[in-house]
């Protein structure tokens, strides 16, 4: 992986001008659930996915089939909380409905409906309590963070939003962001909630799997404390049930002027970044999605080349990698409770482990 962090903004998805991104965190001491919330500018972006999982939990993805209506979305919600959390996304909904941002259907500005799809992960019973998961208030709080945040804001990663209780591979996961500007001015961002079955670190060496994919070599923890972390990693699985099901979630952005089915292009090939960082990845436990996004803010100089969708979609994928090593890295240690014992990377490996990689 060779590309480089935006000089002039926050190396993360909110560098593609007009995107917003907001988190919240369920109440109470049960709870290690949340969500996030990627807000699209004034009159929507063009949008598609793609899901690679065995085991999604998704809200009106088949709006953003190209052969069907739906033009431009309001909002992505990327929710804990498994199939229970989809309803925080009828609180974003109800929040732009408030604001008159939607489809218009009606002659009434405030006659509009707002497309805001949304996948979840499974978190539940991570803080012990199984009940405490995101609802329509939590949706809303999130909504309105990303709206309060303003333009080009840096968003806070680790086990915030919808990371709050991600685990990946026995390890503490959570949220990571990274963005680059291509050669042709156009800017490219990703945000990921890694929540994994598979593992985000290579067993042999103690090394992000996706740090194998930054310039130079990769930073190689000390043997014996690898050695160390491969001891206490293991005992902590042997007192934490198997989680039944995860996902590694994802948001692809840009502000070039994508069609709908070329912006499908860039959510799927964007699993290629998923596949470098996590592994395995796609099994029947997972349901990887992948958004992607383009807000057409850019405008082309030129005739349009056909074949410009490539660096986009090579961008991509490459920053859902660097994404998901910077959720790995961000993690807080992670809580030794009735939900289950997760370490964090830094917490195995200390708190130098790999700087190269944030």
């Amino acid at each position: 992986m060779t590309l480089p962090g935006r000089a002039d903004g926050q190396d993360a998805i909110t560098d593609v001008d007009g995107l917003r991104v907001g988190h919240a965190r369920v109440a109470g001491p049960g709870a290690l659930s949340g969500t996030t919330v990627v807000l699209a500018p004034e009159g929507g972006a063009v949008a598609a996915v793609d899901v690679r999982g065995g085991g999604p939990g998704t809200r009106e993805t088949d709006a953003l089939d190209p052969r069907n209506v739906v033009r431009r979305i309001d909002a992505v919600v990327l929710t804990g909380g498994s199939a229970y959390g989809l309803d925080s996304a009828s609180g974003v909904t109800a929040w732009l409905a408030e604001r008159h941002r939607g489809v218009r259907v009606g002659p009434d500005p405030s006659h509009v409906v707002p497309v805001v799809p949304a996948a979840c992960l499974f978190d539940l019973g991570r803080g012990g309590d199984f009940a405490a998961r995101p609802g329509a208030a939590t949706g809303r709080a999130a909504a309105e963070a990303a709206d309060a945040s303003g333009d080009r804001a840096p968003v806070a990663t680790g086990a915030v939003g919808a990371g709050t209780g991600a685990v990946v591979g026995g390890l503490r996961g959570g949220v990571g962001t990274a963005s680059t500007v291509l050669a042709s001015g156009v800017t490219v961002g990703a945000l990921v909630v890694v929540n994994a079955v598979g593992s985000a670190v290579d067993p042999s060496t103690g090394v992000p799997y996706g740090s194998y994919f930054e310039d130079g070599r990769p930073v190689f923890p000390d043997p014996e404390v690898h050695e160390a972390a491969r001891r206490r990693l293991a005992e902590a699985r042997t007192t934490s049930a198997p989680p039944p099901l995860n996902t590694t979630l994802a948001v692809v952005a840009t502000d070039a002027p994508l069609t709908r089915a070329q912006a499908r292009k860039v959510a799927g090939t964007a699993h290629d970044g998923i596949a470098r960082a996590v592994r395995p990845a796609h099994l029947m436990n997972d349901g990887d999605t992948v958004f992607a996004l383009a807000t057409g803010a850019r405008e082309p100089a030129g005739e349009p080349d056909p074949l410009a969708l490539n660096e986009i979609l090579a961008a991509g994928a490459d920053l859902v990698t660097r994404a998901i090593v910077r959720a790995l890295l961000a993690a807080p240690a992670g809580p030794r409770g009735p939900g289950g014992d997760f370490p964090s990377y830094r917490e195995l490996y200390g708190p130098g482990a790999d700087p190269r990689s944030l």
